[in-house]
């Protein structure tokens, strides 16, 4: 688990959790995409698993 903080906020998104990770459908097969669950409104969204890792896009802090 980790959370993610918006470089640029987008519709007073700003904060969010990272608390899993989508399995591929071949165990072999990288893993691709994580999803994200915005703090205050709880929305999800999906994104590329390297994408958190981009700090001009997100400050990242471990939980």
């Amino acid at each position: 688990m980790s959370k993610c903080t918006a470089a640029k906020p987008v519709a007073k998104q700003k904060h969010f959790l990272v608390n899993r990770v989508i399995q591929p459908e071949l165990p072999t097969a990288p893993v691709e995409l994580v999803p994200i669950e915005a703090v205050f409104s709880k929305a999800v969204q999906v994104i590329a698993w390297r994408e958190p890792q981009d700090d001009s896009v997100w400050r990242k802090e471990s939980v």
